[in-house]
């Protein structure tokens, strides 16, 4: 796919932007990530980029939540014990919310189909 000429033309003209801006952009990164005096890198011309928090608060926060996750949970794993793992329905019905429509369609024919012996004819054109 993606073989007409009008992708090509995009793929070619995204190539010369890129080969026109990486200057600029180098320049900029260079600019962003080299560091004062003080030790520090500019974070004037940083803010327009990205929003900048310092280091040690992240590692403080997200450890803190571990913890506090850890303690709610016990330590253990969310996981669905009361699920068939044959049918794949849990203790109220329901498939997991990873499959989708056509999927469960096609487990609850095979399940009705076990249970009652008669095939359910499907609806459209037969060809």
């Amino acid at each position: 796919m993606a073989k007409s000429l009008r992708s090509k033309w995009k793929r070619k003209m995204r190539a010369e932007k890129r080969k026109k801006n990486a200057p600029k952009e180098l320049a900029r990164l260079k600019q962003a990530l080299s560091l004062d005096k003080k030790g520090e890198a500019d974070m004037s011309d940083l803010q327009d980029i990205a929003t900048v928090v310092p280091a040690d608060k992240i590692t403080k926060q997200t450890d803190v939540e571990m913890a506090e996750q850890e303690e709610e949970d016990g330590g253990k794993m969310d996981m669905d014990k009361k699920r068939n793992k044959k049918t794949l329905l849990d203790e109220n019905g329901q498939y997991p919310t990873w499959m989708n429509q056509r999927q469960a369609k096609k487990m609850k024919a095979k399940r009705v189909t076990k249970k009652t012996g008669k095939v359910k004819k499907k609806k459209g054109i037969a060809w």
